[in-house]
């Protein structure tokens, strides 16, 4: 159950923090109040939709699907992003924080299972109000923050018993990469903080509690993704008990269908190479069947398929 307390505290620091913001890891340091950053938001949240979805992890979704909010902006641009009309062109439509607490409202009315926050970074000020206010309204979904991971420290520590559930990508293992791929220089180095601290304050997803962590992992061709030192770190730095939700939905959409290396969709030998890595580090999740017809749904747990 959120506490109004704690919201207020986290608010309060966002409300000083998006006049000098470093809520992602960008850090741009501008004040919004009457600037854009690189994520191009200002003060009021941006979403370019809300809906019922039923292609997350099977524990969030249930039988009604997760409440997700898909927000606007992000402090990195993926060359293959398939949400680039909304993360890198920022469409979408500004909001107040009163509608987004009738947003949050209307998901639990009708059955949703979670409050599922997609790319949430840049928009922590207007989510903790519409917290607050739909709070008063006996809000009480587990909160999900699905993030890139690109996030710092310091702001996850105010997030600490607000947020349920971290869905929380590993995109590389390589800070080449990350910055050829997704402008970002040093993407490794911030997530190894990033999940520590989450695992830290939530443990490994527990679904009778509807709390903990699941690292998101999306196979992407010629291994630009790291997988072997992803499930190396999950396994070694911060448990075996963290579950893996491993993607298979990549193909070359945006700049990527212009790039040799990314221009493709995964191999089975690709595929079944991530299997076999998360197996030899004993770690466990979902997985989404290569020929799954669904595109990105999850239908089966990693374990049953590697057993």
């Amino acid at each position: 159950m959120l506490d109004k307390m704690r919201l207020e505290d986290a608010l309060s620091y966002f409300e000083e923090n998006i006049k000098d913001c470093t809520m992602c890891a960008r850090n741009c340091h501008v004040n919004r109040l009457f600037q854009v950053g690189f994520c191009g938001q200002k003060t009021n949240a941006k979403i370019s939709g809300a809906l019922l979805h039923f292609g997350e992890e099977p524990p969030l979704v249930g039988e009604k699907g997760a409440g997700a909010v898909f927000f606007s902006g992000c402090g990195m641009r993926c060359v293959y992003c398939q949400n680039f009309a909304f993360s890198h062109l920022n469409n979408g439509r500004e909001v107040s924080d009163q509608e987004l607490a009738e947003i949050f409202i209307a998901f639990q009315k009708t059955g949703a299972k979670t409050l599922d926050l997609v790319t949430p970074e840049s928009h922590l000020r207007s989510i903790l109000s519409a917290l607050i206010k739909a709070l008063k309204k006996g809000f009480d979904l587990p909160v999900v923050f699905n993030t890139s991971s690109y996030v710092n420290t310091e702001t996850l520590r105010e997030l600490e018993g607000i947020i349920d559930i971290y869905l929380a990508d590993i995109r590389y293992t390589n800070d080449e990469l990350s910055l050829k791929y997704s402008m970002v220089p040093d993407y490794w180095k911030v997530t190894k903080k990033a999940l520590r601290e989450m695992y830290r304050q939530v443990g490994a997803f527990n679904e009778e509690r509807m709390k903990g962590l699941i690292v998101r992992h999306l196979i992407l061709p010629n291994r630009v993704s790291g997988t072997k030192e992803a499930m190396r770190f999950v396994a070694e730095e911060l448990s075996t008990s963290v579950p893996i939700s491993l993607m298979s939905q990549y193909f070359p959409v945006y700049k990527a269908k212009k790039i040799p290396e990314l221009d493709r969709k995964i191999t089975r030998e690709e595929y079944e190479y991530a299997l076999s890595i998360i197996d030899e580090y004993g770690l466990n999740g979902w997985y989404q069947p290569l020929e799954e017809k669904a595109h990105g749904v999850y239908t089966k747990s990693i374990r049953e398929f590697l057993n």
